[in-house]
């Protein structure tokens, strides 16, 4: 019977510390939509992009997130400036209080930041008889909010600022915040999508 005990009480400890712990972390997807903006790119204002940024918050507080997101016709119209677009893709660090809680509805004000690529293609046209293509290192920083109307589903808006980190005349790699004269590729978006977690 005492071997029967022990033997018991040490499946049990055993089984206690293997068992998986509850999970922590809070995994979203956001498909969006938006439109970009900015000076110094010949950028027409408004223009329209797309994406999806997909993460996790660890305990609600501190995650992380994959930002993609596609801009076509970026300069302007494919009349003017044949096939042209701009992709980003970020890996951001994103902060957030979650106001009312991580389960349920809530508010979750943030923000975000990070390094990655942008990709520009343009390929010709009536006014731009250039064929470029240019993969730079960019960076962005962003704030927004996610609001949740109950465990799974809610709504999401960003206001991003993306900068590449390459000198768009020179080709030259520039640790430059808009402080200079480089002609760097930097925009302006403002997003909004659905937020599924």
């Amino acid at each position: 019977m005492r071997r029967a005990l022990k033997l018991l009480v040490i499946t049990a400890a055993v089984g206690l510390v293997a068992a998986p712990m509850q999970a922590r972390a809070e995994g979203f997807v956001t498909p969006w939509i938006g439109a970009n903006w900015g000076s110094g790119n010949n950028i027409d204002h408004g223009r329209a992009a797309f994406g999806v940024n997909a993460g996790g918050m660890g305990a609600g507080i501190i995650g992380g997130e994959v930002a993609f997101g596609y801009s076509p016709s970026f300069w302007g119209t494919q009349n003017d400036f044949g096939n042209n677009s701009v992709i980003d893709l970020m890996g951001n660090l994103i902060v957030g209080v979650p106001i009312g809680g991580t389960r349920g509805a809530g508010v979750r004000p943030f923000v975000s930041g990070g390094l990655g690529l942008l990709r520009t293609q343009l390929d010709g046209g009536t006014l731009a008889r250039v064929s470029s293509s240019n993969n730079m290192l960019g960076w962005n920083l962003g704030a927004g909010a996610m609001g949740f109307f109950n465990d799974h589903v809610g709504l999401r808006g960003d206001l991003r600022y993306t900068r590449g980190f390459k000198d768009l005349n020179t080709g030259n790699t520039v640790i430059d915040f808009g402080t200079t004269n480089a002609n760097q590729l930097h925009y302006w978006r403002l997003q909004a999508g659905v937020v599924l977690r």
